[in-house]
């Protein structure tokens, strides 16, 4: 399997997935600064110009944590674009994107060949977020450099498939850069996804209860007191199918028990359109593992306790 350079100094085989809302500068200059890579959507900086700043400000604070701590320097971070076709907003974050070289990007909900060209021509990476392995195939064909095979138990938009599976399926084929996405909240589980042949753990609702995360107390208290049994798979909300917070549902006078079928076609990034935005600031996203989230902590110590965790599995296996 090939790593790019840029993710082989990692202090942990992780990447913080993006997070709809939440994942802002404070978010990802965190992770990136405790020695895993930091992400968020593009579409969170509103208006379009406001990604200009926070692209400013996380190049500019990484830069000077580097200066100041050469023997630890931060990891990268990542840009998510949907490429959608309702996302009208699309171009012009490119073009931001471009402008501060940012080293990788996480593109969802389609894989366009032009796009993986603009973000190699500027010297980055790719990786393109899948739910099965006819996807992946054609995100590879179009350019990616990595994938992010998101299995079930996934926060937020998720596949069905095992990750078993669908990991399985593209290591018969695929030697690139490969990130686990689905219910991991524990270095265990880091080990577990690197020993099934992902090479990074995507990990996103256990940074919701953090103290950098832009959510709503009570969405993080709901991920700390969350168990499995209280996700709730569902494509109203969006028009594609996600993991949502059962308590959420519920205090927005739905049954989770009966929700109606979602449509996809009403899926809408446009910049005009708020619909999305209110769904995921109403209804919770979160992924199956939180039962192994305890507290509310700064991200710092989430990631020391991740690495402490991930230390103690491996001297276990005799893996050193």
């Amino acid at each position: 399997m090939t790593t790019p350079a840029l993710l082989s100094r990692l202090r942990l085989p992780v990447i913080g997935s993006p997070l709809f809302i939440i994942s802002g500068p404070d978010l990802v200059i965190a992770q990136c600064k405790a020695g895993i890579v930091g992400s968020f959507p593009a579409l969170n900086a509103r208006p379009q110009g406001l990604l200009d700043e926070w692209l400013h400000r996380i190049t500019e604070e990484l830069a000077a944590h580097n200066r100041a701590h050469p023997d630890r320097p931060a990891a990268p971070f990542a840009v998510n674009q949907i490429v959608h076709r309702s996302n009208d907003r699309l171009e012009a974050d490119l073009a931001t994107c471009e402008k501060w070289q940012v080293p990788i990007t996480i593109t969802s909900l389609g894989a366009r060949e032009e796009l993986n060209q603009a973000v190699h021509n500027w010297g980055g990476i790719t990786f393109h977020d899948v739910i099965d392995d006819r996807f992946a195939r054609k995100a590879i064909e179009k350019g990616a450099d990595g994938l992010i095979p998101v299995a079930a138990g996934a926060g937020g938009h998720a596949g069905r498939l095992s990750p078993f599976a669908i990991v399985a399926e593209i290591r018969q084929w695929f030697d690139g850069p490969v990130a686990l996405s689905g219910s991991i909240a524990t270095g265990d589980a880091v080990l577990a996804a690197q020993a099934m042949g992902a090479d990074f753990a995507y990990i996103g609702s256990p940074f919701i209860a953090t103290v950098e995360a832009n959510a709503d107390e009570r969405y993080k208290q709901g991920i700390v007191e969350g168990r499995a049994a209280d996700i709730v798979y569902s494509n109203l909300f969006t028009g594609v199918h996600g993991n949502y917070l059962r308590g959420s549902i519920t205090a927005a006078g739905l049954d989770p028990d009966n929700l109606p079928e979602g449509d996809f076609k009403t899926m809408d990034f446009g910049q005009g359109n708020n619909a999305k935005a209110k769904a995921w600031r109403d209804i919770w996203g979160s992924g199956q593992g939180i039962g192994a989230v305890e507290r509310i902590e700064h991200v710092a110590d989430r990631v020391d306790r991740l690495e402490q965790q991930y230390r103690a599995a491996r001297a276990r296996l005799g893996l050193g």
